[in-house]
C-alpha cells in the first residue's frame, strides 16, 4: 500500500521537474535555441496552433533562428505570431525563410531573466513539497484506517522525505545550470 503512494509521489515529482525544465527552456539565454519559439501560438485559419506544427525551427548561428514554414501561405501569420508573442523578437522574412535575430542581452535584462528563473524554480520546489504533504497525509489516513502500522508510516515518510530531498536537489542543479547559461556572454 505504501509502495503505491511512494511510486505515485515519485512520478508526480518527476513531472514537476519536467515541467520546470520545459518552462526554463522557454526563457531565453544569450544563445539561439529552437525551444524559444516552440510554444508560440500562431493564428492559422482561425485556430491557435503551435509554431512547431506549422514550421521547422532551426538555429542559423548563435544569435539567429530560421523558421521554415510548411505552408508558404502562412508566412505572414507566423511572422505576426512571433511579433505578438511578447518575446521582444522581430522576425525578418527573406523569401521563404523567416529569420529571427535575437538581440543581445543587457546586464539588466539578464538579471531580470534570472529573477524569473528563480521564481520558476521556487514554484517547482513548492509543488514538490505539496506532493510530499499529500503523500504523508495519505500515509496518515492509512494508519487511521488501520491498514498499515505506525512503523510502516514512519518508514514511508522517511522514504518520501528522501525522494523530496533528491528532487529538490535536481531543481537546484537545473537552476544553477540555467543561471550559468544566462550569465555567459
Amino acid at each position: 500500500m505504501t509502495e503505491d503512494i511512494i511510486n505515485d509521489t515519485k512520478n508526480r515529482m518527476l513531472k514537476s521537474i519536467e515541467s520546470l525544465k520545459s518552462e526554463m527552456a522557454k526563457i531565453r539565454t544569450g544563445r539561439a535555441h529552437p525551444s524559444l519559439l516552440e510554444h508560440v501560438k500562431i493564428n492559422y485559419y482561425g485556430t491557435d496552433t503551435a509554431l512547431n506544427q506549422l514550421a521547422s525551427i532551426n538555429v542559423m548561428d548563435a544569435r539567429t533562428l530560421a523558421v521554415n514554414a510548411f505552408d508558404k501561405g502562412s508566412i505572414p501569420d507566423i511572422e505576426k505570431g512571433i511579433m505578438n508573442a511578447d518575446l521582444g523578437l522581430n522576425p525578418v522574412t527573406a523569401g521563404e525563410v523567416i529569420r529571427v535575430p535575437l538581440p543581445s542581452l543587457t546586464e539588466e535584462s539578464r538579471k531580470d531573466l534570472i529573477k524569473v528563473v528563480r521564481a520558476e524554480a521556487e514554484q517547482c520546489r513548492v509543488a514538490i513539497r505539496n506532493i510530499r504533504r499529500d503523500a504523508n497525509s495519505s500515509c496518515k489516513n492509512l494508519v487511521k484506517e488501520k491498514i498499515i502500522s505506525e512503523d510502516d508510516e514512519r518508514k514511508a515518510e522517511t522514504r518520501i522525505q528522501k525522494l523530496t530531498d533528491e528532487h529538490i536537489a535536481l531543481v537546484e542543479k537545473s537552476l544553477e545550470k540555467k543561471e550559468a547559461e544566462m550569465l555567459e556572454i
